[in-house]
């Protein structure tokens, strides 16, 4: 089978409803959006994917990454990064511990500061390795978010809304940006928005999920 992130005949199911079902290949590099409306089940197929399935939902199916199937993994075993609407800095660390959580506990402890501020240049946050995370407008914080889950070296991408309560200038400026790492790096991405400008801006395939299955 082909790499990249493959939901194989996988239907969702709340209690004895179907929710959804997809057959579908999102390859490396790839932008997929899911567009359709609330409670159709986008946020949740994505819980599955990370395996963080809400108690009364469940799967049939399989869900595969690279040739592997994901389903009895745990979630940290999973390899599969997600940026949310919030963007979920924890505020007890600095920006700087902010990024470190993303990093692997193998990482020497020599090399962790020199990786994070080499992080922080690549967002254009150079010297903010101190800030406090509550200091940082909108677009700093999303640049955060996004390296964090980056430097935790993902094998796919989920987005779930990510740009929806940004302005129109930081929401094409985020877009770029996600869309250009995900492209550098190769992660197939899925991607659940309202907004048809985000699908246009991903330049993928586009699914849209009927409000019933």
């Amino acid at each position: 089978m082909p790499d990249g992130l493959r939901l194989d005949n996988l239907t969702l199911w709340r209690d004895e409803n179907a929710l959804l079902s997809l057959d579908l290949l999102v390859r490396p590099g790839e932008v997929t959006s899911l567009m359709g409306p609330s409670g159709v089940g986008k946020s949740t197929l994505l819980a599955a994917i990370t395996g963080q399935l809400p108690p009364g939902f469940s799967t049939k199916g399989d869900i595969r990454l690279n040739d592997r199937s994901l389903l009895g993994r745990p979630p940290q075993a999973r390899r599969v990064g997600i940026l949310f609407q919030d963007h979920l800095l924890f505020p007890h660390l600095s920006v700087g511990g902010n990024l470190a959580f993303g990093l692997a506990p193998t990482i020497p402890r020599r090399d962790r500061r020199a990786r994070i501020e080499a992080a922080l240049d690549a967002i254009g946050l150079t010297g903010f390795h101190d800030r406090d995370p509550e200091t940082l407008s909108g677009g700093q914080k999303a640049r955060v978010a996004l390296m964090r889950m980056l430097l935790s070296a993902p094998s796919a991408l989920l987005l779930d809304e990510p740009f929806s309560r940004l302005d129109t200038d930081l929401r094409d400026q985020m877009r770029r940006l996600v869309f250009s790492h995900a492209a550098e790096r190769r992660l197939p991405t899925l991607l659940v928005t309202h907004d048809a400008a985000d699908a246009d801006a991903a330049g993928g395939p586009v699914i849209h999920l009927p409000a019933t299955q």
